[in-house]
């Protein structure tokens, strides 16, 4: 047996192409990022003045881009789709009792009110104060 017979018989890794010679167009394509649009007051005001943990600031980011940032049939109320607390919690490389703390400190907060068990309400400007500082409602739902 030959080297040449050896190496064809192996499969490629998921993602490579079988053959070396790749069209330009897939090398020259490059990845695209994704972007959100989280309001300046949380860098100016919420994160200076609010003593949140790392952890904190995870779990609500992640959970005001599911709310505002992404494809949300809740949207206008502010309430984000039915999550699952495990994947949740996995998704950001926590563990679940981290995740419920940071729920209850960010409920003392004011930053996140818990509608049901994996449902959850974030404000557009992250505070009340803020909310009727820049005239937002949620269309007659209010927490």
């Amino acid at each position: 047996m030959d080297i040449h017979t050896i190496i064809a018989g192996h499969q490629p890794k998921p993602g490579e192409q079988k053959d070396s010679n790749q069209t330009a167009a897939s090398k020259s394509k490059p990845a695209s990022a994704t972007f959100s649009d989280i309001p300046d007051i949380f860098f100016d005001e919420i994160l200076i003045n609010t003593k949140l943990s790392r952890i904190d600031i995870n779990v609500l980011m992640f959970l005001y881009r599911r709310i505002w940032c992404k494809p949300n049939l809740y949207q206008v109320y502010g309430i984000s789709p039915m999550l699952s607390i495990t994947e949740t919690a996995k998704a950001l490389k926590i563990s679940v009792d981290e995740l419920y703390q940071a729920f209850k400190h960010l409920e003392g907060f004011g930053y996140l009110g818990t509608i049901r068990s994996g449902q959850y309400f974030v404000r557009k400007y992250i505070s009340r104060e803020n909310d009727e500082k820049y005239g937002h409602t949620y269309d007659d739902f209010e927490i």
